[in-house]
């Protein structure tokens, strides 16, 4: 008996050694998944815990949002386009003992998903719908994923559609639509400008024809515009009165000399 106490010290540093190494700290950003024996036991974390050795093993799970970009897709439209679309989403974990037990690796099913939702939401659309209602797209294609992988304890935060890749033909088209949209516009704003301008002459027009002196003054005013412009050129304008006199006048001398060279009968 007294031959056996020099391997006493070892046996309990053995035990003590042992005894320590159930000790385990988790992150406060992690979540350790304890099994016991093969079964389910409880979630423990964040802190410091201890777990039976040989007896309990753990899986530590990680519940900050993760950040997953979904390779190009190439699918159809609803009018028959091929589009490639790429596009990031951000999840997290929210059951940790979901994510463990009722999927074997629910990142990689996540992605999964996400790619197979966002070829069928994008055959859902048009190409105008694609392009131009993109937040609508995004939160169909968030709420898709939700519903499917909330059985593994995870939530999808954030859906974002990164680029739209069209046809270089369809490009082209897109263009020349674009700008025969722009022509018409511009060519409607022109001919309402025009409308506008036309409705202020005439309204003009009426007031001069009720104060004959308004001609006048606006005569005046265009003759000093001319001068004060320092152009060689002077523009004289008169008065369609002195017009007419000056017509009526000529014409009456006109018969009068006919009077004269015209011989007596």
């Amino acid at each position: 008996m007294p031959d056996s106490f020099p391997f006493m010290p070892i046996v309990i540093f053995i035990v003590v050694v042992f005894i320590l190494s159930g000790i385990r700290i988790a992150q406060q950003y992690q979540r350790g998944v304890v099994f016991r024996l093969g079964i389910f036991s409880g979630i423990r974390g964040p802190g410091l815990y201890y777990l039976i050795p040989l007896i309990e093993w753990q899986r530590l799970i990680d519940v900050r949002t993760v950040t997953v970009a979904v390779e190009t897709q190439e699918t159809i439209t609803r009018d028959s386009v091929t589009v490639k679309v790429n596009a990031v989403l951000w999840f997290r974990v929210l059951d940790p003992a979901k994510a463990v037990l009722s999927v074997e690796n629910y990142g990689m099913a996540i992605y999964q998903v996400a790619m197979t939702g966002l070829r069928n939401i994008i055959g859902q659309h048009d190409l105008d719908e694609v392009l131009k209602e993109r937040d609508k797209i995004n939160g169909l294609l968030k709420a898709n994923l939700n519903e499917l992988s909330a059985p593994w304890g995870t939530t999808v935060e954030i859906v974002e559609m990164k680029d739209v890749e069209i046809p270089e033909n369809m490009q082209r088209v897109m263009a020349m639509e674009a700008e025969a949209i722009r022509e018409k516009r511009a060519r409607i704003i022109k001919a309402s400008a025009e409308l506008e301008a036309s409705m202020k002459l005439s309204q003009a027009a009426e007031q001069m024809m009720r104060t004959p002196a308004s001609l006048e003054l606006r005569r005046m005013q265009m003759v000093s515009e001319v001068g004060a412009e320092n152009n060689s050129t002077v523009v004289v304008v008169m008065p369609a009165e002195f017009q007419a006199l000056a017509r009526s006048f000529n014409e009456q001398i006109t018969r009068q000399n006919e009077k004269e060279i015209k011989p007596p009968a």
